[in-house]
């Protein structure tokens, strides 16, 4: 089954608002084995929206149309929906006496504005709304169908899994997709799809599908059966080869995080953990209080920026400052080092770096990071080197800290 959606509202093309209907339809019509092949966003004008009809409508077997059914003049869906489908709008009774019912509820005045909202083309199929009070549409003409439903995301969302959903499957007898993903940091896209081609391979050969995700630092892997949960099992034993494949790279699946699968490592083990931070400036130490129950094992921070409290508070000597430079492994070392005997931890990890865009030179660039780990009784460091951008080196300085602490407490 192939939909199109089609996004209503000027807010849209400007920016003012940001399209996570779209995104987010696409995610769970795939689940249903629906495919969505477009997506267009048009403005609050009715020639606009007839060009959108008569450009989607012809090929595809559902148009999904989000916006323009709320109560002021320039929610104009309904009245271009007519004119296409060729149908006239009357007063809905049961949608009137439920708008009727919200605004009694909450003790407001019902204006001219909202009774009109009940008023819905004759013989649309009507999806109740249960979060709001602009109900949505479903027609049906020459065996496709349009759907119209309220751009407000909560109503779109609780109408589509309540009402939208269960109509599809049936009528177009949808078999359930299963999607399973599996989380990657500190391996490129193309790198990764080398590492493990021949592992791709089977899995395309066994009839699964497999899409490479990549984001800023991090590559998701999503396999997905057509066949719907039955080979669940199946795709989690080609995902536990993966792991044992690569087990500095992947971190989890879903939707874990790192802090998360940290914050589980360091619960079981019963380890505590404190950071002492220069270029990332106590982002590190929020991403993994971020969890909830970070208080478990999170004693603290110790935030150096300065070279003379990297000495004042961390005790890093001033000759390994002045000889290797406070960006250097040596200096990296100590603050890990250092630290876990200030804050009293069993596992301490620093961060030292030129963020940039200034302050780097021929042997010591912008992008230039040392991170030092103590753990089991050893400290050691690593050296990364990022960009020129400021935000992404640090952004990615915190990311592979986090992916290299989880990898070690893993190990340990």
């Amino acid at each position: 089954m192939n939909i199109e959606i089609l996004a209503i509202g000027d807010e849209l093309l400007i920016g003012q608002t940001i399209n996570t209907n779209a995104s987010w339809l696409g995610q769970e019509l795939s689940k249903i084995g629906a495919r969505v092949t477009r997506s267009l966003v048009v403005a609050d004008d009715k020639q606009r929206i007839l060009e959108a009809l008569d450009q989607c409508y012809p090929e595809t077997n559902c148009v999904i149309i989000t916006g323009g059914l709320g109560p002021t003049k320039d929610d104009i869906t309904k009245h271009t929906l007519c004119e296409y489908i060729g149908t006239t709008l009357e007063i809905h009774q049961p949608t009137l006496t439920k708008i009727e019912a919200y605004f009694a509820s909450r003790n407001r005045p019902m204006l001219e504005s909202n009774i009109q909202q009940a008023a819905l083309p004759v013989d649309c199929e009507i999806l109740t709304n249960n979060y709001g009070t602009a109900a949505g549409m479903m027609f049906e003409k020459n065996g496709r169908y349009c759907v119209s439903l309220p751009g407000v995301p909560y109503e779109m969302k609780g109408i589509v899994m309540e009402e939208l959903i269960p109509r599809l499957m049936q009528r177009f007898q949808l078999k359930a997709m299963y999607h399973y993903t599996a989380l990657t940091q500190g391996i490129g896209e193309s790198f990764l799809a080398e590492q493990i081609c021949d592992w791709e391979d089977r899995i395309r050969e066994r009839g699964f599908g497999l899409a490479y995700l990549p984001s800023p630092g991090l590559v998701k892997l999503r396999i997905t059966s057509f066949e719907g949960k039955v080979d669940q099992s199946e795709i989690m034993e080609f995902f536990q080869e993966l792991a044992n494949r690569l087990p500095e790279a992947v971190f989890g699946y879903e939707n874990d995080t790192l802090p998360d699968v940290i914050g589980s490592i360091l619960k079981t083990k019963g380890k505590t953990i404190g950071t002492v931070e220069s270029l990332t400036s106590g982002l590190l130490a929020q991403q993994i209080t971020s969890v909830s129950g970070a208080s478990d094992y999170f004693m603290g921070s110790l935030l150096t920026y300065s070279n003379d409290l990297k000495h004042r508070l961390c005790d890093v000597s001033v000759n390994a400052i002045l000889s290797e430079g406070a960006v250097s492994e040596k200096v990296a070392i100590e603050m890990a080092e250092n630290g876990a005997k200030k804050l009293g931890v069993d596992v301490c990890i620093s961060t030292t770096g030129i963020a940039g865009p200034n302050g780097g030179s021929v042997d010591k660039p912008v992008g230039l990071v040392w991170i030092g780990l103590c753990i089991s009784g050893k400290t050691v460091a690593r050296k990364f080197q990022f960009g020129d951008n400021r935000e992404r080196n640090i952004q990615m300085t915190v990311l592979c800290a986090l992916n290299w602490l989880r990898y070690e407490l893993a190990k340990g």
